[in-house]
């Protein structure tokens, strides 16, 4: 054991209440009893490339959904798995941490030790680098004691992650393997889980006794599907932001002097900041998503604040609060190409300090414009999957720079009458990362743990734990199993600079749903938070009391429960089996034949276009 894991935490008084707070779980995980009910195969929802994903999964891909029901459920077929053999299962932090990791763990050991004392949980040390290396700590309640209900990773730790490459496959195999591990648990978002099915599938062909299975443990809440309502931590992050954009939104109000710009994480996706937005009502929001529908360059965006500063000024308003994402600036279609290029010579090894020499005439024309700050932050090496170094590149003092000497222009010629403009400009990020998680985040990452076992016990490999129907009380909460290769989509195009992935079957970010009810909330309110200063302060986060129990807006206003509503239509299939048998009328017979008819042409076009295919009727 690494002597900087594991050890026990200096609780204050408010840890070690919060440490006593006992989640609930729906009644589909309570008893020792595991009963399992198997749906049809899951397919991938980019029909177009599903031939692609089965051709690179064809040991995973295809595999039925799982159900997981309580004790009073009838269900005839269903698995019932009443005997619990011991079991060996390794745990591993990948990707960024977020509040609430430590649940998971929690919710998976006490789901172990309550089918068999026998079985051990054995977590890996610093992230995939302990996994390859077959670092570990055996998990116990001694050892959990002081991180329940906490935040942060530093449990077992996290590096750099990913289990890409073949070395590090092989790697990962061999230590599952020399360790007799009956699971893996990779705990983690988009990448991570992208390379928890790989590793799935490469054990499956491998005959690699070690299932794996993903947990969707994310602070950015870009991954999302039709089985994933929202990932964990992404309700701890939002709050805790929407409190620090609150208290802003007050001084702004008070001072009436300042226009506060404030960054949010998030990476490429803009739910972060959407749902800060929707919690803290701010009087604008830049969402990456829009300006990227827009073709919007940062000259639109530049005009379009300063606007809206001129709007504020003639109502004797000179201040104001302004969001903007981590990754706005690769949603700016010339800064995005810049970015490119920058990434491109990269590449090709040349240095930073000779990258603005080697730049073609536009990007470098664009280059020479920008402050000398955002210069040296474009020039960083990208990430691991190539993106820029979005938590590195100021946008906000950009923008700020931008409306100031447009201000101070229009100041000068007249047409604007109001105040001097002054910026205030702020990053939100890693200042939430480590936050207690909210009482949300607890329940939701120690059910999901709870569900990890489950999935164990019915023998899946390569699935990732799904809870639905969160926006309800635990007790209504839906647990299951999808398979991770029915969530992958085939990019035929690059909106990064990771064109490596172009053809890949992979998890992808799922962007901000711009026809979606949370962004239709934004828009129908956008001109009152604009002009109205009706600010909101959700304040701290409760474990108790009023707001306690408070969700994600953005999760609350959406109809989300996909895993309901196929329930519901297996439901009324078989009422239609029930019914038109040989022997029943002939009106019966032709209206079901008639009613199928108008659903499944109907359902033929809408595939098709989704696919860009003729439909096949």
């Amino acid at each position: 054991m690494d002597s900087d894991y594991g050890v026990p935490r200096e609780l204050s008084e408010v840890q070690k209440k919060r440490a006593l707070y006992q989640p609930e779980l729906p009644p589909c995980l309570q008893g020792t009893t595991v009963r399992v009910e198997y749906g049809d195969a899951a397919i991938a929802a980019d029909a177009a490339g599903a031939h692609v994903i089965s051709h690179a999964f064809p040991h995973t891909y295809g595999q039925p959904l799982a159900h997981f029901l309580r004790k009073t459920a009838n269900v005839p077929d269903a698995k019932v798995i009443s005997e619990h053999p011991t079991v060996r299962v390794g745990v591993v932090f990948c990707g960024r941490q977020s509040p609430g990791g430590h649940n998971v763990i929690w919710g998976l050991h006490e789901a172990i030790k309550a089918h068999n004392l026998k079985s051990k949980l054995i977590g890996f040390l610093g992230g995939t680098d302990g996994l390859l290396a077959q670092k570990t700590l055996e998990i116990t309640d001694d050892v959990l004691s002081s991180y329940k209900n906490q935040g942060g990773y530093d449990m077992l730790g996290r590096t750099k992650d990913q289990i890409r490459t073949t070395e590090q496959v092989n790697g990962a195999m061999a230590s599952c393997q020399a360790l007799k591990l009956d699971a893996l648990v990779i705990i983690g978002g988009v990448t991570s889980n992208t390379d928890a099915a790989q590793l799935a599938e490469t054990f499956a062909e491998a005959k690699c006794a070690t299932k794996v299975v993903g947990v969707p443990v994310t602070l950015n809440g870009d991954l999302k599907n039709q089985f994933v309502e929202t990932t964990v931590g992404f309700d701890t992050i939002c709050k805790v932001n929407s409190q620090l954009i609150s208290n802003v939104c007050t001084d702004a109000l008070s001072a009436e002097k300042y226009y506060y710009f404030i960054r949010l994480m998030g990476r490429k996706a803009s739910h972060v900041a959407l749902e800060c937005t929707l919690q803290s009502h701010p009087n604008m929001v830049i969402l990456g998503e829009e300006v990227a529908a827009s073709k919007l360059t940062i000259f639109d965006i530049t005009k379009q604040i300063c606007d809206a500063v001129q709007a504020r000024a003639e109502k004797d308003k000179n201040h104001g609060v302004v969001l903007i994402p981590e990754g706005l600036v690769e949603s700016i279609p010339e800064l995005y190409a810049l970015l490119q290029e920058i990434h491109g010579l990269h590449g090709k090894g040349v240095s930073m300090e000779n990258i603005s020499s080697q730049l073609s005439p536009w990007a470098s024309a664009l280059f020479e414009f920008l402050p000398p700050f955002i210069r040296k932050q474009l020039l960083l090496h990208p990430e691991s999957d190539d993106s820029a170094q979005l938590s590195q590149i100021e946008t906000e003092k950009l923008l700020a720079q931008l409306v100031e000497t447009e201000m101070n222009r229009r100041l000068k010629e007249g047409t604007y009458k109001g105040k001097k403009f002054n910026a205030i400009c702020h990053f939100f990020g890693y200042q939430a990362r480590g936050a207690l998680p909210s009482k949300f985040d607890c329940d939701y990452a120690y059910v999901l743990g709870h569900v990890c076992y489950h999935i164990l016990a019915a023998g899946l490999n390569g699935y990732l734990a799904t809870v639905t129907n969160l926006k309800s009380p635990v007790n209504k909460w839906r647990c299951g199993a999808a398979p991770i290769s029915s969530m992958m989509t085939v990019k035929r195009w690059s909106r990064g600079p990771a064109a490596t992935q172009i053809g890949k079957p992979a998890v992808h970010i799922a962007s901000v749903d711009l026809k979606g009810k949370a962004f239709e909330l934004l828009r129908n309110n956008s001109s009152s938070f604009l002009m109205e200063d009706i600010y909101r302060n959700p304040g701290p986060l409760q474990f108790e009391g009023p707001g306690a129990d408070s969700k994600p807006i953005s999760l609350c206003v959406e109809d989300q429960d996909y895993m309901g509503r196929i329930k519901k239509l297996q439901e009324y299939l078989e009422k239609v089996k029930g019914i038109v048998k040989p022997g029943c009328s002939q009106d019966v017979l032709k209206a079901a034949l008639s009613a199928m008819s108008s659903v499944t042409e109907t359902l033929a076009i809408m595939t098709s276009s989704s696919t860009g295919q003729a439909p096949s009727l």
